[in-house]
């Protein structure tokens, strides 16, 4: 079957954050588990780049608004590779082939009869790059999700999309209970619809913003951001011209997943899909939305001092080692609370004492005393069914949950056989032999199991296993690691750490 899943495209006004990250890596371990299963996917990242934020910003920085765009893009480039992200395509939204594909989505949803031109006042967001209605702002008159910046009330004549026309075609899409996950984000779509669909804008004057994908037939305005980036799913597959029949695979004889933060509701399941509706292209099949990661109780912010980089923890911690905190330790869909001591806790406890100790243990045994390397059949390399429905339903955190109980269970083996004693004496030699052979075969299971997770650590394993030899740490101590330095992002870019695809 061909699966095709994109993330949300970051917006370039900053560095990559730690929720990027979570995103990326969660639809990366997604598409590997896909792949493994047979599934033809197509993995989609990309960079969102224009509107009113990236104009601002570049300003600010005095930089060429082109430069600016190309540096940030750049760096979540460089992110996928410290991550080891297995994408299938990078687009980005300034792309000459992107433009095709939305001025076209524009001329569609204009051939129907959705866009119209009108003069509107408004209070705007400059951080949403949105108009707000009162009960988007809180108090004091300020976004609720930018509360640090001033809305500016806004009149100009824009063009309008007729999104009020399309409240019955959307309730019919939510009500199938498998397009959102999890099913109260669905709710929450199902509600907004229900309190009443007023059109958006979707374009800008290009005298106030001249950043922007230019508007078919009116050279007076440029695209408002939203309309042009959700198009980005479609033209990363080649649409409209589909010259390699991507889009028709992937998007329309396919299975579609979009993945995205919990504050993109309104957006990715209403207004994409009421597009998508207008330009008679077939909806979204599912979309899933994870939780924001907080920082001592409060959310992360420069002026806080709490921000944790990805960079950051990719240099101190390791490219799997930082997968596994953000798939294990932060929830797939409920905010998550994260400090650097927590973390410091959970690498030291689950990785370097869990299964870095059980493997060390192991495979020294088995090189001390195991003539050659174990012979693995099919079964022992077979992932169970229980890890895989709870990668189906992304609950990443449960997969790694159980491959841990495994991790817990070869300890209390090694502790209750003792075949490290037993291997000494004449009268248990060939009991602890056995017994040597089947933990190496749990090590082996351990191992396949990591693969969509952890891929450099499970192709480190059986690298391993293969060769009958103690590896080297898999997980050094946090001391080690400050005295000869962690995993380095250059190791990373240059891809020396590069695991399974």
């Amino acid at each position: 079957m061909a699966r095709y899943i994109t993330t949300t495209l970051p917006y370039v006004n900053a560095d990559p954050h730690i929720g990027n990250a979570l995103e990326f890596v969660q639809a990366d371990a997604f598409a590997r588990m896909l792949r493994l299963q047979g599934e033809d996917v197509f993995l989609n990242m990309g960079t969102d780049e224009h509107g009113q934020k990236i104009l601002q910003a570049a300003e600010k920085n005095k930089q060429d608004v082109h430069a600016y765009v190309d540096h940030y893009s750049d760096e979540f480039k460089r992110l996928g590779t410290a991550l080891d992200l297995s994408y299938d395509a990078f687009i980005r939204t300034t792309l000459p082939a992107h433009y095709v594909a939305a001025q076209e989505m524009w001329r569609r949803c204009d051939a129907k009869g959705d866009i119209y031109k009108k003069t509107y006042t408004g209070t705007y967001c400059v951080g949403c790059e949105a108009f707000k209605t009162d009960k988007e702002l809180d108090e004091n008159g300020k976004c609720v999700l930018h509360p640090s910046l001033t809305p500016e009330v806004i009149s100009e004549e824009n063009y309008f999309f007729r999104l009020s026309a399309y409240g019955d075609r959307l309730l019919a899409y939510l009500a199938n209970t498998d397009v959102i996950l999890p099913d109260w984000r669905r709710e929450e779509a199902i509600n907004f619809v229900q309190g009443g669909l007023e059109d958006f804008s979707i374009s800008r004057e290009r005298e106030r913003l001249s950043w922007g994908v230019p508007v078919p037939g009116d050279d007076s305005q440029v695209m408002y951001v939203w309309f042009d980036a959700l198009t980005s799913y479609l033209s990363t597959l080649g649409w409209p011209e589909d010259a390699e029949g991507k889009f028709k695979k992937f998007w329309e004889n396919g299975t579609t997943l979009q993945m995205a933060g919990k504050d993109q509701v309104r957006f990715q399941s209403v207004m994409w899909q009421a597009m998508l509706m207008s330009a008679e292209i077939k909806n979204t099949d599912q979309i899933f939305y994870h939780g924001f990661i907080n920082s001592g109780g409060q959310r992360m912010s420069k002026s806080l001092g709490n921000v944790i980089n990805p960079y950051e923890l990719v240099e101190k911690y390791g490219t799997d080692a930082t997968r596994y905190l953000l798939l294990r330790h932060v929830h797939p869909t409920e905010d998550s609370d994260v400090t650097w001591e927590r973390l410091d806790e959970w690498y030291t406890a689950n990785l370097v004492n869990g299964i870095g100790n059980l493997v060390a243990r192991v495979m020294k045994l088995a090189e001390e005393h195991l003539p050659e390397p174990v012979v693995f059949s099919g079964e022992d390399l077979t992932v169970e069914e229980a890890f895989a429905s709870k990668l189906d339903r992304f609950a990443f955190n449960e997969a790694l949950d159980l491959v841990w109980e495994h991790i817990g269970k070869g300890d209390e083996f090694m502790t209750s056989h003792e075949p490290y004693r037993k291997v000494k004496n004449e009268n248990t030699k060939q009991e602890a032999l056995d017994e040597i052979t089947k933990l190496v075969k749990h090590v082996a299971k351990i191992a396949a199991h990591l693969v969509p997770l952890m891929p450099t650590t499970s192709e480190a394993i059986m690298a391993a296993l293969r060769e009958n030899k103690k590896p080297e740490n898999l997980f050094p101590r946090l001391s080690e690691q400050a005295a000869g330095g962690a995993p380095g992002l250059s190791d990373q870019v240059n891809g020396e750490a590069r695991g399974l695809s």
